[in-house]
């Protein structure tokens, strides 16, 4: 039975919503969904869903994910809360976002558009439903917060890439373009990506060395982007 103080207090609704960003050719992109429920039914939205009696926020998320995209095996964190009264016009609603960073050719495009969602451009999002925007800004700027300070490429760009490819993935992460010359003598410095014996002659003559990932295990807490910003 529960105490009465328990009972005296309001019930609120417990949602999540996810801002799944995916990368494709150097594009920064962000899934969403054809929404199917009023209020607002037929608008766009992130990909969200309630919160049930017997599941902890992050298994909502990893379902509502499943069911609404066809997506699994997709690692999530957790970004924020949101609860502002009066954010969802069918009720009280406290949602909790979260986060994912994936390579979308990794994934099955058709499975997704099957079930009603989409991939587009982080630097052409719609109006969203609620406050959804609000939520979508807030989880660009962790993802960003999080590439400021650890390197993050590993499961995004091939096993064997060039420096140039590196760069384009944090330029789509900031939208903004890197120096060049800055970006490589910092990325070096954090002596986490080891050069091959190999060139890509693709693009110049000279061609640009090819590099890898170091071991997980042999990347030390040292090996991080120190305050790597917009300023740079």
């Amino acid at each position: 039975m529960l105490n009465k103080a328990y009972n005296k207090q309001s019930k609120q609704l417990i949602s999540v919503d996810c801002s799944i960003f995916g990368y494709e050719n150097g594009i920064l992109k962000i899934l969403l969904f054809n929404r199917n429920i009023d209020p607002y039914k037929g608008n766009i939205s992130l990909v969200g869903g309630w919160v049930n009696d017997n599941e902890s926020v992050e298994n909502a998320a990893y379902r509502v994910l499943k069911k609404l995209t066809g997506l699994s095996n997709v690692e999530i964190e957790q970004v924020k809360i949101f609860s502002k009264p009066k954010r969802d016009e069918g009720g009280r609603v406290i949602t909790v976002s979260f986060n994912a960073l994936i390579k979308i050719v990794e994934h099955n495009i058709d499975l997704v558009n099957m079930h009603g969602a989409f991939w587009q451009k982080v630097d052409s999002i719609p109006n969203l439903i609620f406050d959804h925007n609000e939520i979508a800004q807030n989880s660009l700027e962790f993802l960003r917060q999080k590439a400021s300070y650890h390197l993050v490429g590993r499961d995004l760009l091939p096993q064997e890439f060039t420096i140039t490819q590196l760069r384009q993935l944090y330029n789509s992460i900031f939208q903004k373009e890197f120096d060049p010359g800055n970006f490589r003598k910092k990325i070096l410095s954090l002596n986490a990506i080891v050069r091959l014996d190999k060139k890509d002659t693709s693009e110049s003559k000279k061609g640009a060395f090819y590099y890898k990932f170091k071991n997980s295990e042999d990347i030390t807490i040292n090996e991080r982007i120190i305050k790597f910003s917009q300023n740079d």
